[in-house]
């Protein structure tokens, strides 16, 4: 039995809660990944799984193992890493999940000089807006705007996006140039929703200004859970838009969107990237996250939370 592969198995069943997740994610059967398990379990004399047809949970021993197999196959991992000089070029897949109009905008144009640091990292980017489930998708991370509401994951706060309220010329032509934010309560004006949950809410958005806040949910003809979709919308005049400076910035250049209420502010919105708890923090993921951080300290750096 190879120790290392069955360990590893083990592991990610217990993360995937499944033996065929488990095995798509490693690129081998399900058959092989249920041998390496049941090969482990005859070697230590104790069940780790509890398998139905449903669903497989972990046994109260296999929590305490997974622990520490966790551990140890990063100490694997990183001395593997250090004698193949590694830690000084990290390598390896890793697969991440990050906001559309921040790809599109920020990261992606921003890749070539990560490839040319880390050559050796190869990236996985799934590009959405919708909520991914880290552990059951095998996703080493994923970077997303607005306060976590998944308080079981480690985060790490890399940036503060500031926002505004935008409109299309054309959708002011058509229903007047609001003054104050409860103008958008009257019947003539919409806004485009952006449904943050899977359960397609679209969430209110408060503005301040010297000690008086509205917090407005407006009406909507359309509602969108993509980035690009979202600022699309807009752009064709079908309402109202809350926007990250640095997605309406090209577009309010060139005249294609307007900004509304400047004597308001908006509560920034911050930037995590979010990452399972009991997963080992690579030198790959590890220098990803110093990357996506170092880069938003350029566009939108983490404010002095003080000062607001």
């Amino acid at each position: 039995m190879d120790r290392f592969s069955a360990m590893q198995a083990f592991a990610r069943v217990v993360e995937t809660g499944s033996f065929t997740k488990a095995a798509e994610t490693l690129h081998i059967s399900k058959t092989s990944v249920t041998q390496l398990v049941q090969q482990l379990e005859a070697r230590l004399r104790v069940k780790l799984l509890n398998r139905t047809t449903r669903k497989v949970n972990v046994t109260a021993e296999g929590a305490v193992y997974y622990e520490r197999v966790v551990r140890l196959l990063a100490d694997m991992d990183d001395a593997e890493t250090s004698l193949s000089g590694a830690s000084a070029s990290p390598r390896g897949r890793l697969r991440v999940d990050v906001p559309s109009p921040l790809a599109r905008m920020i990261l992606i144009p921003a890749l070539p000089a990560f490839h040319a640091r880390y050559p050796d990292i190869q990236l996985d980017m799934g590009v959405s807006d919708r909520m991914v489930d880290i552990i059951d998708e095998s996703v080493d991370c994923v970077v997303r705007g607005g306060e976590l509401t998944d308080l079981s994951l480690m985060a790490r706060r890399v940036g503060d996006l500031q926002l505004g309220v935008y409109a299309a010329p054309s959708y002011l032509e058509s229903v007047g140039s609001p003054s104050h934010p409860q103008d958008l309560a009257d019947p003539r004006h919409y806004i485009v929703g952006f449904t943050w949950t899977r359960a397609g809410k679209v969430s209110p958005y408060a503005l301040h200004r010297s000690g008086e806040s509205v917090k407005l949910q407006g009406r909507y003809v359309i509602a969108v859970d993509d980035g690009n979709a979202y600022l699309a919308a807009g752009l064709a005049g079908m309402g109202v838009l809350w926007l990250p400076e640095y997605v309406a910035r090209e577009h309010l250049a060139r005249g294609e969107l307007l900004r509304l209420f400047d004597d308001w502010r908006l509560d920034p919105m911050p930037l995590y990237v979010a990452f399972p708890p009991n997963r080992h923090v690579s030198a790959k993921l590890r220098v990803f996250i110093d990357w996506i951080a170092e880069l938003m300290g350029q566009h939108a750096p983490v404010m002095d939370r003080r000062g607001i």
